[in-house]
């Protein structure tokens, strides 16, 4: 089935607000647009949660206060603001939506921020009633129209793309405007030479007809390097604009995921012993105030909901789950291989954590996506097997992350 997405109507200019005006936003037009075309008109559904409460439009404006909605003359319209949530709901649960744009800050669609109570303009953290109900549902990713905006890709502002093992010939698709050698790359060591499956030129281009910033090869901590000189490509990525990053890698498998799959990484645990942040350099280089940077959500959500429309049109099963960050270089002894099943990871590999750590800090939207090598714990484990099995399952991975780049921009 194609992607299902419900968006706020006045997001797509219906004059549904309070005052009887939109509020349209270029960027979600854009994505409606692309989505309705690649699977016609059903997969995007709009809705007004306010008029399906039964509120007049134009109203008179109305902001939550605690668990109320009132308006600027105190009349409690709670009630109505709830019905519409939950039909809102209803066409979502009907549909099979599994994306939800809402408009920012309103006391029924504002996600995290919205206006406090005061009629006054200002913000205060919560969300409104029918974004509070979405989150509550859990299967659906809430997004807002400025997330939508800040992940569009431009060329300004264009998707970065890191390439694991088996990956690089992507890099060879990019229709190329210009190339960086590795070693100019502040941070980035110089004498670091690419482990096989990697090759260090920063191809900068369009891909599927969207501005990309792609990186064919990464170093490892296992090589010697700090997190500071692994996560330099992140960097130098923020450093040109990229709000979306996309982190690929090829891994074994610790939970029942079958060798040669793509599986979406949903989150991580870091068991290398390392963090980027954990140095004062490391903070400075994340342009940080704070090395206490919550990783819950780490992995973007609302990218990953493309991801897996991407898997869908190309007609592949896409394994979701949590990888297991370790030092490496040595493949897992089968009693490792237990105890990461027990903590509830899905793949083991040696990079990318310290990477996502670094991206969250510098406030991109992250996909981690993973190439299945191996079953983790084998005997006869080897580099040369994993790079085979790479290159197997390689026009696999490349389809998804094509069709993902494609849906981002629009396309």
């Amino acid at each position: 089935m194609s992607l299902r997405v419900l968006i706020s109507e006045c997001l797509l200019g219906a004059p549904v607000r309070y005052d009887g005006g939109a509020k349209p936003s270029l960027a979600v037009e854009r994505l409606a647009h692309c989505l309705r075309r690649r699977g016609g008109e059903g997969t995007v559904v709009p809705v007004c949660p306010e008029v399906l409460g039964g509120l007049a439009c134009p109203r008179p404006p109305a902001e939550r206060r605690g668990s109320r909605v009132v308006t600027a003359e105190g009349v409690d319209v709670t009630r109505a603001y709830a019905d519409g949530a939950r039909r809102s709901l209803d066409i979502a649960r009907a549909c099979g939506a599994s994306l939800a744009i809402l408009k920012s800050k309103s006391p029924s669609c504002g996600l995290g921020r919205i206006y406090d109570g005061t009629f006054s303009g200002q913000l205060r953290a919560g969300s409104g009633v029918t974004a509070a109900l979405f989150e509550q549902e859990g299967h659906i990713v809430v997004a807002d129209e400025k997330l939508v905006e800040y992940c569009e890709p431009s060329m300004e502002h264009p998707i970065a793309l890191v390439l694991g093992s088996g990956l690089a010939p992507l890099a060879d698709e990019v229709r190329v405007v210009r190339r960086i050698k590795y070693e100019d790359i502040d941070g980035f060591p110089t004498e670091a030479i690419p482990v096989e499956g990697h090759r260090y030129e920063v191809i900068i281009g369009t891909l599927e007809g969207v501005p990309v910033v792609v990186y064919p090869g990464r170093v490892h901590l296992y090589q010697g390097y700090s997190p500071l000189q692994v996560t330099s490509l992140v960097r130098h990525a923020h450093r040109l604009g990229c709000r979306d990053i996309i982190l690929t890698c090829a891994s074994g498998a610790v939970s029942a995921v079958a060798s040669g799959m793509v599986g979406l990484i949903t989150d991580h645990i870091n068991l290398t012993g390392q963090n980027p942040l954990a140095t004062p350099q490391g903070v400075a280089a994340a342009e940080a105030d704070t090395p206490f940077i919550p990783m819950a959500g780490a992995y973007s959500g609302y990218l990953a909901e493309f991801a897996r429309a991407a898997a869908r049109d190309a007609g592949l099963h896409l394994a979701e789950g949590v990888y297991a960050g370790l030092l490496g270089p040595t493949y897992e002894t089968a009693a490792e291989v237990r105890m990461l099943n027990t903590l509830g990871a899905d793949y083991v590999g040696c990079s990318t954590v310290c990477e996502a750590i670094m991206a969250k800090a510098l406030g991109m939207e992250v996909l981690g996506v993973t190439l299945v090598t191996n079953k983790a714990g084998m005997i006869d484990n080897s580099h040369e097997d994993a790079l085979k099995a790479a290159e197997k399952a390689a026009t696999a991975t490349q389809s998804v992350l094509k069709s993902t780049i494609s849906y981002l921009g629009g396309h």
